[in-house]
């Protein structure tokens, strides 16, 4: 059976050209099937030949799929945390009394569907064609587990999304005893059990046999985890080659806590259990000894995580709203180190994601030359690839998978474009995704999903928010202690 083959064209075009990434204006991709069979312009002789359809985009950038590899599935995350002090930030985790006594999920299993299905639609209409999810898990009774990443599997193939999953698991959570101090409360045998639902759930990847379907181990942070269940982590990975991605180098505390449970640091930590290598994926990766908090200059660690090939997924908007910055983007790369992007707080949009980075370097810097836009570009498409282990994705070019997302910039507040790249980042954001396709496959359409009711799914999200908003109470740990979500401004009675 003939391949179907899909001419699609755009003003511009953002395509790999050998070993370097290239720019092509009125510029067109000849797919055929789930590949890439031709890039060009459209009277170019490999470009000729009947076609089944073509796609016009116009005055619009098309470019590789992009990436996300910390992707947002909780409704609620920065909405509601990133706007108070320390004293305020324990009190919208886990109390020890609420971790040992009156954990539960918070959502039924149909909600915790819904909510993952809006926040799969999410990502979509923001251009993002392949992801691997944050754990959901402070709204759990402990972690995830297996039926829930099936469920994700699912409705991410209806979708027409590459998936990266795995079931988080932890053998503790971070919780605040009622004098205010900081602690872990520890479950050896959850953290044991959802080990092996995260064993199971490779196996039930391996049946699906659905090629947009990967399966990964993703444990939890790195601190919540006992040291001999990072070691089966490193042994499932090398026996099974599969990639493990795991928060570390998070904050300055995860140091303490290692060094008092391991007598080691977070890297060391790490490599005692097999980690260190090109399946590794770390999730944010901020606090290195090149950073100020820990020793301010660079002592190994970036060589050491370079040498090894594993990779870092750098999340710009977050690490901005959050208030704790890589140092520096251009330092790691110049390490060697590989770096993958992630959006880790709502809206999903990498290119608000983009812009935040580029800022945030040129003012580290102290250079208006400093914070290079192709570096982040390619972080959220190369590099995300590269993290996977999947070199057919995050490139146009022969061969390649058909993973592509355009990007209008016919917008009147767009304004006059120069460079597309520098237009789209500074007038526009992931909003202005016009369409996408992953293998082949139209995924937005015309800056829809078709077949989606996007009203009824957002009134439903609303629903679903007002339970997770509600549940932080039962956690408080100093419950008559103010509001738990003060406004911008006081409410007027």
């Amino acid at each position: 059976m003939t391949a179907r083959r899909t001419l699609v064209t755009a003003d511009w075009v953002v395509a790999r050209a050998g070993e370097r990434t290239a720019l092509l204006e009125q510029g067109a991709v000849l797919v055929e099937g789930e590949r890439i069979a031709a890039v060009g312009r459209p009277g170019d002789p490999a470009l000729a030949g009947a076609v089944d359809e073509r796609i016009e985009l116009g005055r619009s950038v098309l470019m590789p799929g992009l990436i996300d590899l910390d992707a947002l599935a909780d409704l609620d995350h920065l909405q509601l945390d990133a706007w108070g002090d320390a004293a305020h930030e324990q009190r919208l985790g886990w109390s020890a009394d609420y971790a040992a006594h009156r954990r539960r999920e918070v959502l039924s299993a149909e909600d915790r569907s819904t909510m993952r299905r809006y926040a799969l639609a999410q990502l979509a209409l923001h251009g993002i064609t392949s992801f691997a999810p944050i754990a959901s898990e402070v709204h759990s009774a402990w972690a995830e587990q297996h039926d829930d990443l099936l469920d994700v599997a699912r409705t991410a193939s209806a979708f027409g999304l590459r998936a990266f999953l795995g079931p988080s698991y932890r053998s503790g959570v971070h919780v605040t005893d009622e004098r205010g101090a900081a602690a872990i409360h520890w479950e050896d045998e959850l953290g044991r059990a959802g080990f092996a639902d995260a064993v199971r759930f490779l196996d039930t990847v391996e049946r699906l046999d659905d090629p947009l379907v990967t399966g990964i181990l993703a444990p939890c942070r790195i601190e919540t985890l006992r040291e001999e269940l990072l070691h089966e982590t490193g042994r499932v990975s090398a026996e099974r080659g599969v990639r493990v991605r795991v928060h570390a180098f998070q904050d300055h505390a995860e140091r303490e806590l290692i060094a008092a449970a391991s007598g080691t640091t977070p890297l060391g930590l790490i490599e005692r259990a097999g980690l260190l290598n090109e399946r590794l994926i770390l999730a944010h990766g901020v606090y290195l000894d090149v950073h100020p908090d820990v020793a301010g200059e660079d002592l190994g660690d970036l060589a050491a995580l370079a040498g090894a090939g594993a990779s870092i997924i750098h999340c710009p908007l977050t690490n901005a709203r959050y208030a704790f910055l890589l140092e520096r983007l251009s330092d790691y790369l110049d390490a060697g180190v590989n770096i993958a992007l992630g959006t880790d707080s709502f809206p999903p949009d990498l290119i608000r994601g983009i812009d935040a980075g580029v800022h945030l370097a040129k003012a580290q810097h102290g250079e208006l030359s400093r914070g290079s836009l192709a570096e982040y570009f390619e972080a959220a498409t190369l590099g995300g690839a590269h993290a996977l282990g999947r070199p057919d994705l995050g490139r146009i070019a022969p061969g390649a998978s058909a993973d592509l997302v355009a990007f209008g910039l016919d917008e009147f507040r767009t304004g006059p474009v120069d460079d597309p790249l520098r237009a789209l980042v500074l007038a526009g954001s992931a909003r202005d995704t016009r369409f996408s396709m992953v293998a082949g496959r139209p995924v937005v359409v015309d800056g829809a999903l078709p077949g989606v009711d996007l009203a009824a799914l957002a009134v439903e999200a609303q629903r679903i928010f007002e339970q997770l908003r509600a549940a932080y109470a039962e956690r408080d740990v100093r419950p008559g202690d103010g509001p738990l979500f003060p406004g911008t401004f006081p409410l007027l009675g």
